[in-house]
């Protein structure tokens, strides 16, 4: 069955932190390891709540702020330092630019309600994407199956007509259990080999 959509993780994937010194500095001038710091903000109830839409982004840094000890009015210099050091993948957004020629293309991510004006105000990318699905506005979360499933409903397609590319095996297995194909990104080169050759397959 032909490859007709290609779904994109965003962050580990299209948006990384290449740079870490930023994000560490902010940890250390709070008695944290950078490892603590992320978690906090990544892995924490309140991170996970926003995940789902069950409270907002603003609300979510509002418990990070109050973790940390920090006045409310130190968050954007907190979400300033923290995001510092991530960079866009330009040559992934060059393989999208020329893969939506053929193909639809769709961004799949666990992400807070701010992410769709982010990706439009801040990085002027929303409109790369056929489909942006959001954790946080489908209020379900990779690896759980329905995502997928709501995904290819989204393009109007059966799962096995998409394929996905996450930088977490088990988000890119559960694609696979659900009928997608998978990528799981390592690095760019790899992952645009990988692409390239599974869309030649289909």
């Amino acid at each position: 069955m032909a490859l007709q959509t290609i779904l994109f993780d965003f962050g580990g994937v299209l948006l990384r932190t290449e740079d870490h010194q930023p994000r560490r500095k902010l940890a250390a001038k709070f008695g944290l390891s950078e490892e603590e710091l992320i978690y906090l903000v990544f892995g924490s109830p309140s991170a996970l709540s926003a995940s789902v839409g069950e409270i907002s982004a603003d609300q979510h840094w509002r418990e990070v702020a109050a973790a940390l000890g920090a006045p409310a009015d130190q968050i954007p210099y907190l979400k300033e330092q923290f995001f510092a050091g991530d960079r866009l993948d330009e040559a992934l957004l060059q393989v999208i630019r020329s893969y939506r020629k053929t193909h639809r293309v769709g961004l799949l991510s666990n992400a807070w309600d701010d992410l769709r004006p982010f990706l439009n105000h801040q990085l002027g990318i929303l409109d790369l994407f056929d489909e942006v699905i959001i954790s946080a506005e489908v209020g379900l979360m990779k690896p759980d199956r329905r995502i997928y499933e709501l995904a290819a409903q989204k393009f109007n397609i059966p799962t096995e007509q998409a394929l996905f590319i996450d930088d977490l095996l088990v988000n890119v297995q559960a694609a696979q259990e659900a009928g997608m194909k998978g990528i799981q990104f390592r690095f760019t080169e790899q992952t645009i080999n990988d692409l390239h050759r599974l869309l030649e397959e289909a």
